[in-house]
């Protein structure tokens, strides 16, 4: 595994290297609450998802879900993570106008998940990113302050769903590997099905640790930019922020470890408040809730219930003979790596269907604005176009014209070329007269092509290819018309 070249900041009294570290929140897909049976579906009416748990209400005790602490474990398993078999529940205590406790229960002394990594790629080179654990809490809820012009009001439906906190090692050094880190641990999400992955809605959100130091000197004094909400704006953070310290240093002043908050606007981070440790919480074990223990049997279902992840299966196409960017392509997003199975489950060659989909199907969904999941031509009418491509039915040229048509009726392949008669002929008759006629209509051509110019042959292929509506074979075509030109 090659190490990733240094990434370095120049600075006005020489290079600076960037420290960098995520703490992931995502939140668990789950039809209940951590603590209540309470729903958890996105956009809901305010506060039409809050039982009396989740309000906080005198004498409510919560009871653990066990969906929730098994989405957790099977994250930890997707991962390679130590799986805890006795973990603890802690009371984090602080006063916020969302937070109708008065405390969040959370995982400080003994997380559910212990270390994990996650294999990377930046360029062409491979690095491993260490998380150092997985830690079960619940949610806050949600201040709104635009319904009023003086008052901010409190949604509490978010109040108490289960978030898994994924705490990475400093081990990132640059904005592309945080960017790359965190959009492969949102795939291993999405995979494994224990977070929805949509950033946009706030079921993943990242908080940004950054550092910079001089290369090899010991770590500098850190910063926390909170609730950063997409794989861009991370990487934009961490650059405006690894920047901004830089110039704190170098002009004389000292960085205060404190938390920031990003403006996407602007592009910038602003100051929010100074950063708390762990004893201004004033933690301690949560007395409603008794330890989480854990037998082998519910760790071994959990990792039997585990999908093919996106390494093994990008290995998987590439023994198939699938290109390594291809491979790559196809399993960055669960829904497209499902629908190439389901392809391939119909009948079509790797190789040939990979390409098909990274240029064709992606290209025109991405033109008519649609995703994978929505797409206009199943799997199986897709390996029925290709099947025409492969036994000489279709040239490529008429492919593209049946797979324009299929877009647009949903129809099938077969059915398009049958009834608007676009089968490639190879009837070589048919083809000599065309390519007689080609000849003498361009003699000069033809005695230039013969006295040297052998880049003319592309010219007489592609009128013979236009004489006869694209349908001629290519090969056939190419054959007849070295004999005819000699």
């Amino acid at each position: 595994m090659a190490d990733v070249s240094p990434y370095l900041i120049s600075g006005a009294t020489g290079d600076w290297e960037v420290v960098i570290g995520l703490e992931v929140h995502a939140q668990v897909v789950s039809n209940a609450k951590l603590f209540s049976g309470a729903a958890t579906a996105f956009g809901a009416e305010p506060n039409t998802q809050v039982s009396l748990v989740d309000a906080a209400m005198p004498g409510m005790l919560p009871v653990p879900n066990k969906e929730c602490i098994r989405q957790a474990v099977r994250t930890g398993l997707a991962i390679n993570a130590q799986i805890n078999k006795w973990s603890r529940f802690d009371r984090k205590n602080y006063f916020y106008a969302d937070l109708p406790q008065g405390y969040q229960i959370s995982q400080l002394y003994h997380p559910l998940v212990g270390e994990g990594a996650v294999e990377i790629e930046v360029g062409d080179e491979t690095k491993r990113i260490g998380v150092e654990r997985i830690h079960v809490e619940q949610d806050a809820g949600k201040l709104m302050h635009d319904q009023h012009p003086t008052r901010s009001y409190v949604d509490l439906n978010r109040s108490g769903v289960a978030l898994m906190e994924i705490v990475s090692r400093p081990d990132m050094r640059s904005p592309a590997e945080a960017g790359a880190y965190l959009t492969k641990l949102r795939a291993i999400l999405r995979y494994v099905g224990s977070c929805d992955g949509n950033m946009d809605q706030g079921s993943m959100r990242a908080d940004v640790n950054v550092s910079v130091r001089r290369p090899g000197e010991p770590f500098g004094t850190r910063t926390e930019t909170k609730n950063v909400n997409s794989v861009r704006f991370v990487m934009q953070a961490i650059e405006h922020e690894a920047r901004r310290q830089i110039d704190v240093i170098e002009s004389g002043g000292r960085i205060v470890q404190e938390t920031r908050l990003f403006d996407p606007d602007k592009g910038t981070t602003r100051s929010m408040r100074s950063k708390e440790d762990a004893h201004d919480y004033r933690y301690f074990p949560d007395p409603d809730l008794l330890p989480l223990e854990l037998d082998d049997a519910f760790i071994e279902d959990c990792r039997a219930s585990l999908p093919e992840l996106p390494d093994a299966k990008r290995a998987r196409y590439v023994a198939a003979g699938i290109t390594p960017y291809n491979a790559g392509v196809l399993t960055a997003e669960v829904e497209s790596a499902r629908w190439f199975d389901a392809l391939l489950a119909a009948g079509a060659q790797p190789s040939q269907a990979s390409n098909w989909v990274t240029s064709e199907l992606f290209g025109a969904l991405n033109r008519l604005g649609r995703d994978i999941a929505d797409s206009p031509v199943s799997p199986v009418q897709a390996a029925e176009l290709l099947e025409l491509v492969a036994d000489g039915t279709l040239s490529n040229t008429l492919a593209k014209q049946v797979f324009e048509i299929m877009l647009e009726t949903g129809d099938d392949a077969g059915k398009i070329v049958e009834e608007r008669g676009l089968k490639q002929t190879s009837d070589t008759g048919a083809i000599e007269a065309e390519i007689a006629k080609v000849m003498a209509a361009n003699a000069d051509k033809v005695a230039d092509y013969r006295g040297g110019k052998d880049k003319l042959f592309g010219f007489f292929v592609g009128q013979v290819m236009k004489a006869m509506g694209g349908k001629a074979n290519p090969a056939v075509v190419n054959e007849l018309l070295k004999k005819a030109l000699g």
